[in-house]
């Protein structure tokens, strides 16, 4: 019968497959660098994509609101306040600069025409309120942390202004 303790058998085994996976580490060190750095790359290519779509969406909700404000201009009180947080959702959603993916989005054609009915047009821009926040909601499940915190608070401001416009509905 051999002795179940430590042997020295035993402890040149371990030992060597030790070496051999800190040897198999560092040569592969180079590649798993390389593969990093092409990995945060590609991170912050789809973040800026993110940010470009997100804020191309509160743009296009300014264009909303600039179009039912030049139809209906005694709702300037109303709406002024909810436009220029729009105008602040895109400046903080947009990407830096250097890292836009194209020179510019042109905002969907979300403003279609403008009901001549100041009520119904406030309920249109409403409609576009929640679409636009339920589309910054759902990106939140893609983007990085810092943004999806950003994306919630721009989602519940929209979500707020929806509430707002719809008289409580």
């Amino acid at each position: 019968m051999g002795h179940p303790g430590t042997t020295r058998r035993r402890v040149l085994a371990v030992t060597g497959a030790a070496a051999a996976g800190v040897l198999a580490g560092c040569s592969d060190a180079g590649g798993g660098q390389g593969a990093a750095a092409g990995a945060r790359e590609a991170a912050k290519r789809a973040e800026a994509a993110l940010r470009e779509r997100t804020s191309a969406a509160s743009r296009a909700l300014v264009t909303q609101y600039d179009a039912v404000l030049a139809m209906h201009p005694s709702l300037r009180d109303r709406l002024a306040p909810l436009r220029d947080q729009a105008v602040q959702h895109d400046r903080a959603l947009a990407p830096p600069p250097a890292a836009t993916p194209s020179p510019a989005v042109t905002p969907s054609a979300a403003v279609s025409s403008v009901p001549a009915d100041a009520e119904d047009a406030v309920k249109q821009l409403a409609d576009a309120e929640r679409r636009t926040s339920d589309a910054q909601l759902a990106a939140v499940a893609a983007a990085p942390p810092e943004l999806a915190r950003l994306l919630a608070s721009v989602a519940a401001s929209g979500a707020g202004h929806a509430y707002l416009l719809g008289g409580g509905a």
